[in-house]
């Protein structure tokens, strides 16, 4: 097993597309185009060959993701060979969720279990603001994937100080109305055009003390999931509330046990740095399983203590370019 400074390497974040179906406010900005050519981005079986050689390293745990991994051709073909990957013990994925009414049963069909679900508001007009799109069409693909027997689904939210922050109580109600666990994200530095400042940046514990004002919170000590949110119970609501402090979490980085492999071939060992490892001379004119297993362990020595989010981190790529 991978195990740098004694943290165990085991879950690997891949994203299939750098294409989204809407635009994000805090990762993508309005009128972007400078999306890869389709010969750029991995095939699924460059993908399949990585994922190959990071089991065979000690990785257990994946989860898909984009831009919108939902908007790729075959994506239900792809996700159904990587969940019967021997030794694979868990397949996520992480969507808006605006195409399950189409593909929900499919990907259920092909085992999978678990989707993390972006939501960062219930009222029609802030989820316009923020991601261009409708939120009723996230509600229903949160309906499909219950339906069809997606067990494990936890929204996200993002918040951003003067856009949503009122839209807290409202979406814990919304989860608490389909018993589902969600966890609210500080904004982190992955846009091209913003920068954090207090004019956006609302911090976690802000969160909680408005949440306190309307129910008790109560640690939990068991952990949903693999990242690296602290979770509360809301006892008057009854479900679980996970709080991702990336920016005011000091230790934020202490538990991490991720790396992330991108769309267009790169391994990335951490979402708050620039280290990258470049994959695609090992993937073409063939795969060459050795080459990949050299990338990896490299991108390993590379894995920083921590991110550079406080440190005036200016991102290079998009959020959508690097994976959610």
């Amino acid at each position: 097993m991978i195990d740098p400074s004694e943290r165990k390497i085991d879950y690997l974040r891949i994203s299939i597309t750098d294409r989204c179906n809407e635009r994000c406010l805090y990762c993508m900005p309005e009128g972007f185009h400078e999306w890869k050519e389709r010969e750029e981005i991995l095939s699924y079986e460059e993908i399949l060959g990585v994922a190959r050689v990071a089991v065979r390293l000690g990785f257990r745990k994946f989860r898909v993701t984009g831009g919108e991994p939902l908007v790729r051709r075959d994506v239900v073909h792809f996700l159904r060979e990587l969940i019967a990957m021997p030794e694979v013990e868990h397949v996520g994925l992480s969507t808006n969720a605006t195409r399950l009414p189409a593909l929900a049963k499919d990907l259920a069909g092909a085992g999978l279990r678990s989707a993390n679900v972006s939501l960062d508001a219930v009222d029609a007009a802030i989820y316009r603001q923020i991601t261009g799109g409708r939120v009723q069409d996230v509600i229903d693909g949160i309906d499909a994937a219950r339906a069809a027997g997606i067990a494990r689904i936890k929204l996200n939210a993002v918040l951003i100080r003067g856009v949503n922050e009122q839209q807290i109580w409202p979406l814990l109600e919304f989860a608490a109305a389909r018993e589902l666990p969600i966890r609210f994200i500080e904004l982190m530095p992955v846009s091209l055009t913003d920068v954090l400042d207090e004019s956006n940046f609302f911090p976690i514990a802000e969160a909680k003390r408005q949440i306190g004002q309307h129910t008790e919170l109560v640690p939990e000590t068991a952990q949903l999931g693999f990242g690296p949110a602290t979770y509360f119970r809301a006892q008057k609501l009854n479900i679980s509330i996970g709080f991702i402090g990336a920016i005011t979490n000091l230790h934020f980085c202490e538990t991490c046990t991720k790396m992330r492999l991108t769309a267009d071939g790169k391994i990335r060992p951490c979402l708050g740095n620039h280290e990258e490892v470049d994959l695609i001379s090992a993937l073409r004119p063939f795969v060459s399983e050795n080459a990949i297993e050299s990338a990896f362990l490299e991108a390993l020595r590379r894995m920083p203590a921590e991110h550079s989010f406080r440190d005036q981190y200016q991102p290079r790529r998009i959020m959508t370019a690097i994976g959610g």
